[in-house]
């Protein structure tokens, strides 16, 4: 019995021509709403690991958890849902996030007329440092060191931001959690100065140039 979770031409690439794939493809939308075919990726160091293939639903059962850096096979959706999940309140509800994402997808589209999955993009290239800081021991003394940020992790740091923000942000906060999700990918979208998770990637990149 096939999986109803992710709707994708993939599975069927070979058997047919490029023109049926890119009509099927076209046709499947996230959450029945919002398409992915107009999307690019603007930071061309991101643009191998964020993943934009059209999907309904962004929930893939988990597939990619046996082999390492698999994630990156994961839509970008997908990853925000997965990180909001993380140990909290949150933890193992899926589908809870996963409906208030489109709630706030939804939010997005009617505050700004936007594509909210483009605005979700956007939030990650604002929010992805290219430099970071590492612990070196030499002689018994530690210091920080100034090193380049991997793609994978640009991306990973970037979910963590705006995830943390959006966290924050709910603690004595009127506001429901679909409402702050949308503020905050809007606010990190625009590269919002007071924005928490583009504030944070400054805070990261101002440390390691003074470590450098």
């Amino acid at each position: 019995m096939g999986t109803p979770f992710k709707v994708t031409a993939h599975s069927r690439r070979g058997q047919m021509s490029e023109d049926e794939v890119q009509t099927i493809e076209e046709g499947i939308k996230l959450f029945g709403e919002w398409g992915f075919e107009d999307i690019e990726v603007r930071d061309i160091g991101l643009k191998r690991y964020i993943n934009l293939d059209p999907i309904y639903l962004p929930h893939s059962g988990g597939r990619h958890e046996a082999r390492k850096f698999r994630k990156s096979n994961l839509n970008i959706v997908e990853r925000l849902i997965n990180n909001l999940m993380k140990p909290g309140t949150s933890g193992g509800d899926k589908i809870r996030i996963t409906s208030a994402v489109k709630t706030a997808f939804t939010i997005i589209n009617l505050k700004t007329g936007r594509n909210p999955v483009e605005v979700l993009v956007r939030a990650v290239e604002n929010s992805a440092p290219n430099e970071d800081t590492t612990r070196i021991g030499y002689g018994g003394v530690v210091y920080r060191l100034a090193v380049d940020c991997s793609p994978q992790r640009r991306i990973d740091l970037a979910l963590r931001y705006i995830v943390t923000g959006i966290k924050d942000q709910t603690f004595s906060n009127r506001k429901t959690l679909e409402e702050i999700v949308a503020d905050q990918l809007i606010g990190a979208a625009n590269n919002d100065g007071n924005n928490f998770a583009v504030r944070r990637k400054q805070e990261v990149e101002r440390i390691a140039l003074s470590s450098r």
